[in-house]
């Protein structure tokens, strides 16, 4: 049978009961007679009990454990002089098994009003009132910073681990919206060289062999991005992803116009984030549109770059589709917008300020380099910091088309 809890945080309170042996003195020193050796016991047997059975209760029960040594030290306090063992550790429990600071102090004062009231009312000596007051009063005021330091000590793990857990449901959902948007774009550029290469097979078979080398070529190619795509470095750059979805739309056999000015200056994170715009628009034009062309555009000016992506295809009435979703929450994170209309095909516009995150994004690099000249040497004493904490607190959209 264990005493306290499973991994209870008050492990200190096995060795905190030895203290106890104070209430034996006076009758092991004045030779107690066998009745009043049985009290003796009785009074151990009651305080043990509520001692280790208030670590099983919550905080509402744990106050009665509390009122119950109050009332073992009133009762002892006129036959046994260690009596004010009670009151010592009613005092050095309460500031754990109460909600916050001032609670705490309230229960302390409660209990030297009591002590103060046994001492009038049985008659005690000064010493009594000198020695059970102090001490009470130092235990009680010690153990109230260390239970004010382990409510602060919980309620920053709680922020840890909800800060962990914010960050794991984050990272999750990039990956899904970046694979979403890599595998979605790289199947249907296989399917479109695949169902080609079906059509030359028996007209053209040097051709649709050239097709076929081209899909293993790709998929080797999807390969490499999903792994990119979980370690966090997807494109490969607006260019690269312009020049890309061209092919692949002239794949599909669509006529394909692209307005892209050459001396583009854009962020890292803001042409990353564009880059995987155009994948998965044009993702969507291939799947669904059913279009005869399409036009790409991309201009920067006034500190702020525009992307439109328009198809004369079916255009779409419903909801936004993951693909959409994923792109709307990329492009608002940093502080841009994102419109689309359906009137004649399906016209895409994205609009991301480039000054303010030019700035911003210096400005981070610039701390970044700071930091790093700083995290070697104050990661050990961060860690020590820890692990001394640790051991005290021990002791569609367009896709919906």
């Amino acid at each position: 049978m264990r005493l306290l809890p499973k991994n209870s945080e008050f492990n200190w309170a096995y060795f905190s009961a030895f203290y106890f042996a104070f209430f034996l003195i006076d009758p092991l020193m004045s030779h107690y007679s066998p009745l009043k050796w049985f009290f003796t016991i009785l009074g151990t047997i009651a305080f043990l009990l509520l001692y280790f059975g208030m670590f099983w209760v919550n905080d509402q029960r744990a106050k009665l454990h509390v009122l119950g040594m109050v009332a073992l030290g009133v009762a002892y306090t006129p036959y046994n002089g260690g009596a004010d063992t009670f009151f010592v550790f009613a005092a050095a429990i309460s500031p754990f098994r109460v909600e916050n600071e001032a609670d705490a102090i309230k229960w302390l004062l409660a209990v030297e009003a009591v002590i103060v009231l046994c001492w009038r009312g049985f008659h005690q000596g000064i010493l009594y009132l000198v020695f059970a007051v102090g001490l009470t009063a130092l235990v009680g005021v010690t153990n109230l910073h260390f239970a004010q330091r382990m409510r602060a000590n919980k309620k920053l793990l709680r922020a840890q681990e909800e800060i962990e857990h914010l960050a794991k449901v984050a990272e999750r959902e990039r990956i899904a919206r970046d694979l979403h948007d890599v595998l979605g774009h790289t199947l249907s550029v296989i399917a479109l060289k695949s169902e080609l290469a079906g059509k030359l097979i028996e007209r053209d078979p040097q051709g649709a062999g050239k097709e076929i080398g081209e899909v293993g070529q790709i998929s080797r190619q999807a390969l490499a991005e999903v792994r990119d795509a979980i370690r966090g470095y997807r494109a490969k750059g607006l260019a690269a992803e312009l020049a890309y979805a061209k092919t692949t739309l002239e794949t599909a056999g669509l006529a394909v116009q692209c307005d892209a000015a050459t001396t583009l200056q854009l962020p890292a994170l803001q042409e990353s984030v564009l880059a995987l715009a155009v994948r998965e628009a044009v993702t969507n034009v291939v799947r669904h549109a059913h279009a005869k062309t399409c036009r790409l555009r991309i201009e920067q000016q006034n500190g702020s770059c525009r992307l439109e992506i328009q198809d004369d295809g079916l255009g779409c009435s419903g909801g936004e589709g993951n693909g959409l979703r994923g792109m709307r929450e990329r492009v608002e994170m940093l502080g841009g917008t994102l419109a689309r209309e359906s009137k004649f095909g399906t016209k895409l516009t994205i609009t991301l300020p480039t000054k303010e995150l030019a700035a911003m994004e210096g400005a981070a690099n610039e701390v970044r380099g700071e930091v790093r000249s700083e995290v070697k040497g104050e990661v050990k004493a961060k860690t020590d910091a820890v692990e001394a904490i640790s051991i005290e607190n021990k002791g569609g959209s367009l896709e919906s088309c």
